[in-house]
């Protein structure tokens, strides 16, 4: 294993626990309180959510995915790596075959159809979460 920042076991290391924070706190914060939001500030409330986490995604998932053929790349033998990218893969295949669209849909969406909206998002963030906790784990194991 490698160590040092010329190796990807760190990166990859420090990019999936981002990854998995970011995912928590999404799950745990950020859509908790957009769920609260009430009908007359929902369009507002949604456009700055949409306005303020998409520089943060546009960051980490490219990296992430760097990271990840990065590892592929450098150590194919590995368990780790196929875990990280299992995990890594799912998450990102949740955002942008469900979670990203669905986002889209909410941003026009009429206040009778955003509570079944909100529950696919949160269905879609389960899965996204989950696969990111499974990418750290195989950092993690990459690491060790």
């Amino acid at each position: 294993m490698g160590t040092g920042l010329g190796h990807p076991e760190p990166w990859l290391l420090a990019i999936a626990g981002a990854h998995l924070g970011f995912q928590l706190t999404v799950r745990l914060v950020v859509y908790p309180a957009l769920a609260e939001v009430g009908p007359d500030g929902w369009h507002d409330a949604h456009a700055r959510h949409s306005r303020r986490i998409a520089p943060l995604v546009a960051v980490l998932y490219p990296c992430l995915l760097a990271a990840l053929v990065w590892a592929l790349a450098a150590r194919p033998e590995t368990v780790g790596a196929w875990v990280a990218a299992v995990g890594g893969g799912v998450a990102m295949a949740a955002t942008a075959a469900s979670a990203a669209p669905t986002h889209g849909r909410l941003g026009r969406a009429a206040a009778s159809e955003r509570g079944a909206l909100l529950h696919a998002l949160a269905r879609a963030d389960r899965v996204r979460t989950a696969g990111a906790a499974l990418c750290l784990a195989g950092a993690v194991l990459l690491a060790a």
